[in-house]
């Protein structure tokens, strides 16, 4: 089922639309809305760029696994040191990859599975379970959840910063529902972006490429208080992909996006005010364009003790609209308010907990071809978690934590963990955990017809309930020495009620719970630097699945519809200073054999150069697909999309 794609892959029928506009015009109604934000914020005044303090290209590795990161355990702690498999995307990482949206950073994880399904679409996952609507991943930006409650993945088409303002993105691989909640049942992704007060002055970017175009303007300064802010625009222009045969599947894109980020502090406690607003259409070969649009607006507050103590509490509104023409149109309204207190460490413990509330309200347009009934409705999701850290001596952490959540569909959900560390030494640590995860109902799952009206061939799914997943995994990470650093983690899920299609009546099916099975493998990672000058990268996963359905489940696909993975994939990653002034990067990536459709295995080698031709200017040059002309890598083989070799001309001015 992909409800995100510009070619509906329901049954025909469904009503049409009037035609799309001609694509020059578009293009140019496109280009008049990108140049007016450019000139807006380019009236506002500018001051001078401030130069970055520890700026990460500087880091050394043994620096880089000081790196903090908050998604293991909601509060800040080394990497090293945190109990999870973790793989953090550093700002520098993104840069030098060349990427032109999150999705594209995210290939840079050796843990995850990154499929471009159409020109900006993606199917992205962890430890498999990946299909055109992933639903085993939670994905949040600045702390807000962007999932959608429709089926419980991400439209990914609908998700961006400007990748200039990433800080880090944060990697979770395995269950971090305690923390996190429903859906964070293979893996968390955490997109944190730059304090407004360390993206101050003026930057300016522009790239023309052989099948895509981007710009990009933002503009920093200081505000009364010990306050900052940062404003940007940015323009996305995407050609379409092709088919087997060469034909064009009409799904060019172009999206546009504004935004900003104001923060202050007084010491003790810390403000943020951010908020964002896009807009983006995409070719349709049958009926008008597809379009997607939205606004969402983010407050926090958190305030640091003397003692140790920290509160947190942060309130976020979110607005998506998207129309896909004779499929469906949604617009989704929400308002999420969490609060999180970490206690001042006393004696061996250290207690944390939170409690939050997600109000959604989704109204959906239904079709002749499918249809979400009722078409409106209220979703509510409640939530209190807490978490104790226990020190069991010197070296040795317990940490023991409990989620408990309910929703509209099962009521409460119970989301238990148990995590060990030991650091063997300052700069080693093996660590231990098992955990439950749930996946509670969507939408999708629930309320979803096929066709939109009677007689239905497949009519929701009335007792469908949260799939779960009881986890185990053992890891080491280490620092060996001050140029050589790996991660290794072993893992083995076992999965109940999954969903199933099963018969009701002849020609005519509901959702159920009927598989189950287990997934088990082997994640790492290194970063080795054996000259001043360049460091080398590599990762990989092996990952085997073996699921099966319950007795009396009559589902006919068998287990297909629960995700189309490779058994391995790895990753190799070079970056060279060839000299103070120029970068060059490769970056070698290998996916295997997806089994049901059938893609053949895919290896890419990327390149980029880049100069800086003085203080305020770098240009560079972004080559993909090297290895060959073009490629596929998710859909079956006469439908699926082929994406060519590209070469992308970037300049960035900083004056």
């Amino acid at each position: 089922m992909d409800l995100r794609s510009t070619q509906s892959t329901w049954p025909q029928g469904a009503p049409t639309d009037a035609a799309a506009p001609a694509p020059a015009a578009r293009r140019n109604r496109w280009s008049g809305t990108a140049m007016a934000l450019a000139y807006s914020l380019a009236a506002l005044p500018a001051v001078a760029e401030v130069p970055d303090i520890g700026d990460l290209a500087d880091l050394s590795l043994e620096q880089l696994g000081d790196i903090e990161v908050i998604s293991v355990n909601r509060r800040a702690e080394r990497l090293v040191h945190a109990p999870a498999s973790v793989f953090v995307i550093t700002r520098e990482d993104v840069r030098r990859s060349g990427a032109n949206s999150i999705p594209e950073a995210l290939r840079l994880a050796p843990t995850l599975q990154v499929a471009r399904i159409r020109a900006s679409e993606y199917a992205i996952s962890a430890r498999g379970f990946n299909t055109t609507t992933t639903n085993k991943l939670l994905v949040l930006i600045d702390g807000r959840t962007v999932y959608t409650p429709l089926y419980s993945g991400v439209f990914w088409d609908a998700q961006d910063v400007l990748l200039e303002d990433i800080e880090r993105i944060e990697v979770l691989s395995g269950p971090g529902g305690t923390l996190w909640g429903s859906n964070a049942v293979n893996g968390v992704i955490n997109i944190v972006t730059r304090a407004a007060s360390a993206t101050q002055g003026l930057l300016v970017a522009s790239a023309v490429g052989t099948h895509e175009d981007k710009a990009a303007l933002r503009i920093g300064g200081t505000l009364p208080g010990n306050g900052a802010y940062r404003l940007y625009a940015k323009y996305l222009d995407r050609d379409s992909s092709i088919l087997a045969n060469g034909r064009k599947t009409f799904d060019a894109a172009q999206n546009a996006q504004v935004g900003f980020r104001t923060d202050w502090s007084n010491g003790t406690d810390d403000y943020t005010v951010q908020g964002d607003a896009y807009s983006g259409v995409a070719d349709h070969p049958v009926t008008r364009d597809r379009r997607i649009e939205g606004a969402n607006l983010l407050a926090r507050w958190h305030r640091r003790s003397d003692t140790g103590a920290q509160a947190r509490l942060q309130c976020y509104v979110d607005r998506t609209e998207r129309l896909i023409p004779g499929t469906f149109a949604e617009t989704l309204d929400t308002v999420d308010i969490e609060f999180q207190h970490a206690l001042a460490p006393n004696g061996r413990h250290q207690w944390s907990w939170g409690a939050g509330h997600r109000y959604s309200r989704d109204d959906v347009t239904n079709s002749a071809g499918l249809a979400f009934i009722p078409g409106e409705k209220s979703l509510r999701w409640t939530n209190v978690f807490v978490q104790d850290d226990l020190a069991l001596g010197e070296r040795m952490t317990l940490s023991l934590g409990a989620k408990w959540e309910r929703n509209v569909y099962t009521g409460t959900e119970f989301l238990p963990s148990m995590r060990a560390r030991w650091k063997v030494a300052d700069a080693r640590t093996l660590w231990a955990a098992v955990s439950r995860a749930v996946r509670a109902p969507s939408r999708i799952d629930r309320d979803f017809f096929l066709p939109g009206q009677p007689p239905f061939v497949l009519a929701g799914g009335p007792e469908f309930q949260s799939e779960t997943a009881d986890v185990a995994e053992l890891g080491y990470k280490a620092e060996a020495s001050q140029l050589l650093s790996y991660s290794l983690t072993a893992f083995h899920h076992r999965y109940d009620d999954l969903r199933s299609f099963e018969p009701v009546a002849p020609g005519r099916y509901v959702f159920g719970n009927r598989q189950e099975g287990t997934s088990y493998g082997l994640e790492g990672w290194l970063r080795w630097q054996p000259l001043p000058r360049w460091t080398l990268g590599a990762g990989f996963v092996e990952l085997r699945k073996d699921l099966r359905q319950k007795p009396g489940s009559g589902d006919p696909t068998g287990t297909r519809s629960n995700g189309n993975d490779p058994e391995h994939q790895w990753k190799l990653r070079s970056t060279i200073a060839l000299s103070p002034s120029q970068d060059l990067d490769l970056h070698l990536h290998h996916v295997g054999r997806l089994p049901d459709p059938s893609v053949p295995s895919v290896t890419a080698l990327d390149l980029r150069w880049e100069w800086r031709v003085h203080d305020a200017l770098a240009v560079s040059l972004t080559v993909q697909n090297l290895t060959d002309a073009q490629h596929r890598e998710f859909g079956a083989l006469a439908t699926g999309s082929f994406f060519e070799r590209s070469a992308l001309l970037n300049l960035e001015w900083r004056p």
